[in-house]
Order: structure tokens, then sequence, then C-alpha cells
């Protein structure tokens, strides 16, 4: 029996499969005619097998080692109060450099180790992001850094100033490195939220102001948002680990947030907002992404929400129109579920034959 595209596109829609094991299975069917061509052994390296049973799941010990990364991430980051300076430079750049050896090093143990790929991967990414840490000691400790700067690294996060530039040049710089050594997709994390930041105290400089009002943080927020997909796009099933996913979620991220910052004082620019949002559930089927879904169904229920308030505003019926909304938004769910296979093939036959072969769909086969 000869399996085709079709069948699996059906088994996806059925949720017999996933859409990444559908991607996995044309992937190897492709590598054996490959090598069935070339009078190879087309039977499965041992390497390739233990390596893609490692790839990251919904389980209990995946689950832990990046709930457990994620906490030393924030701790060493988001929660470094302003008790801190007190360290001076030298204990800023101990701590980051200490931590990032220690981290790197155990990572690099554990990763060609059985089962040690995710832990040691996460490992090596919580190195990445103690690059910060460091560079700010430097700067300090160094006297580098500039005059009516903020005043501690607790700050960070939380305001757009061109002094961190240096930080997020370095932790981009970290994280590519990283990459060369191991695949681990979540090391593309950091480097994009890096980035992200880069572009928002950057912008200040290259506009010639000292900071940016609102409205225009989200305008840059959107155009960087919008590089980042098209180059996640470009990117995306052209390498043997999904690289994509959080290059597509840090773009969604920073897209939709600056073009739902830009609150629209027109109806007609609400309605442009809630159509750009039916555009991300379109790509959600194109491109067999679901984060699209999310942001894109996010934004949808907000413009309605909108809608059901600005008719039933100040009314007794407004909690009844955004409950029998709500009801409507699931009962779509539930008739797209029985009939994914019908849209998703009615949204493909609808584009240009072009953008079709150009979709990343089609570079597993």
């Amino acid at each position: 029996m000869t399996l085709e595209r079709s069948d699996l596109d059906r088994a996806v829609a059925l949720g017999v499969v996933t859409a990444e094991q559908a991607r996995e299975l044309l992937r190897i069917a492709a590598e054996r005619r490959r090598q069935a061509g070339a009078g190879l052994d087309p039977s499965p390296d041992p390497r390739n097998v233990a390596q893609a049973n490692e790839r990251p799941a919904l389980n209990f010990q995946h689950l832990a080692f990046y709930l457990g990364g994620l906490i030393v991430i924030s701790a060493m980051g988001w929660y470094v109060a302003e008790s801190w300076e007190k360290l001076g430079g030298f204990g800023f750049l101990l701590t980051g450099a200490g931590y990032g050896t220690a981290f790197l090093w155990a990572g690099s143990r554990l990763w060609n180790r059985p089962g040690g790929r995710v832990p040691g991967g996460l490992l090596v990414t919580m190195a990445v992001c103690m690059t910060p840490l460091a560079v700010y000691g430097i700067q300090v400790l160094a006297d580098l850094w500039p005059a009516g700067g903020p005043s501690a690294y607790a700050h960070y996060w939380t305001r757009v100033r061109s002094c961190w530039l240096a930080m997020e040049a370095a932790t981009a710089v970290a994280g590519l490195l990283a990459l060369r050594r191991f695949s681990f997709p979540f090391l593309t994390a950091p480097v994009a939220l890096a980035l992200w930041f880069m572009s928002m105290d950057l912008a200040p400089l290259l506009l010639g102001q000292e900071r940016l009002a609102w409205e225009e943080r989200g305008q840059v927020s959107l155009w960087f948002g919008l590089a980042m997909l098209l180059a996640t796009f470009w990117a995306d099933r052209r390498t043997r680990e999904d690289y994509a996913f959080w290059g597509y979620l840090f773009g969604l991220l920073a897209f939709w947030g600056g073009l739902t910052s830009l609150d629209s004082t027109s109806e007609l620019g609400r309605l442009g907002y809630c159509a750009v949002n039916v555009l991300l559930l379109v790509a959600a089927i194109v491109l067999e992404r679901r984060v699209f879904l999310v942001f894109g169904g996010l934004g949808v229920c907000l413009y309605l929400g909108h809608l059901a308030q600005r008719v039933f505003r100040d009314s007794l019926a407004f909690p009844f129109a955004l409950s029998a909304l709500g009801l409507g938004v699931m009962a779509l769910g539930w008739a797209y579920q029985r009939h994914s296979a019908v849209v998703n093939a009615a949204v493909l036959g609808s584009l240009p034959a072009w953008i079709v072969r150009a979709l990343p769909r089609n570079r597993a086969a």
C-alpha cells in the first residue's frame, strides 16, 4: 500500500497524527527514497532514531526540565532587584560569568548522553541568558555605562534605552554561537527576544529622538515582528530541527502586540484590525502552525467583544450577548474540527500555484 500526502493530511485532520508527525513521516519517506536511489541501505540510523525519540514532548520530565530552566532564567533576569547594585560591576560579572560557565559546562556534558539533549540544551540556553548580566558588569566595572542611563540592571526588562544595546547584541551573538554547536531549537528564544529588544532600543537613535511615544513603539514592534515572521517563513522546514516555532512565536508577539497597541479611533481602522487577525487564522491553516490560530483568534474575539460592548453598552443584555459570542466561537471551532480537511483544501485551492509551491509544507517532500 502507498500512502500519499493527501492521506496524511486527512489523518492530521482526523486527529490520528499531529502535523509535526506527518511532516516527520514525509521527511523519512523522502530520505529513504534518496537512499534507495543511491543504492544505500534505507534502514534508519540508530543515532537518528535516538535523537528523534528525545525531541521535546508533553511529558512530566520535559515539563520539569523547561519549568526549572525558566525559573532559573527568571531568577537571574526579571527578578534581579535594585539591591543587587550593592554588588558592583565585579559582582555582576562574577555572577553572570560564573553561572554561565557552569551551565555551559553541565550542558555540554549532558548533551551527548542518552536522554540528555533536552536538559543539556536547556542548560546551554540558561548560559546564554546569563550574558546580559555579565556584560552589564563589564560596562559598570570599566566605567562604560553611559551618563543618564538607568541606574539599575533591574530596569533592563521595563525601560526602552539605548544603553542596553551592548547587552542585547552580546546575547544575540552568544545565542547564535551556541546554535552552531548545539542543535537545540529553544536557543532561538533568547536570540529572538534580544533582537526584539534591540529593535525597540535602536529605533530612538535612528530617529534622532531621546524617547519614543507609545504609538511609535507599537509601530516599531509591528514592523520588527513582520520582518521576523518573514525571516522565519523563509527558514521554516529548511532545517532538520524545528527552529521556526520560536521565531513565529516571538514574531507574532511583536507584530500582534504592536498592532493591538495601535488602538484606532475609527470603526474602519478596527475593522482592518479584525481583517488582519482573520488573515492570521488563514495563515494557521496554510502554514500548519497553531500559534497563528491563537493570536488570530484572540484578535477576532477582541474585535467582536468591542462590537458587543458598543451595541449593548450600559445594557442588561451585554453579559448575555458576550456569552452568546463565546458559544458561537465554540460552535465555529466544532464545525472546523468536523470539516477541517474540506476547509484546508478550499483555502489551499484558492491560492496561486506559485504560492502553494513556496509554502513550507511542500519543502518536507
